[in-house]
């Protein structure tokens, strides 16, 4: 598992960021304060506080995460 900062600061990124990880057969969650949802759940990402920063659990490894890493890196802060 790997975790990392990400921000989602409008609309359109969340509807993109949902788009990118839902090709993939792995978990990730997004983690605010006490909060953890599914980060493949529109109506949950809308439920954090979006002007902070979220952390997001990557649950792969391996090549798999090289390629999750290269395709929301314009989502990590």
């Amino acid at each position: 598992m790997k975790t990392v900062q990400i921000s989602l600061n409008s609309i359109d990124k969340v509807k993109a960021f949902v788009n990118e990880i839902g090709k993939f057969d792995h978990d990730f969650d997004l983690v605010s304060g006490r909060y953890v949802i599914d980060a493949k759940s529109i109506m949950g990402i809308f439920s954090l506080d979006l002007s902070k920063p979220i952390d997001l659990n990557i649950h792969a490894d391996g090549s798999s995460l090289d390629e999750i890493m290269e395709k929301i890196k314009s989502y990590v802060i």
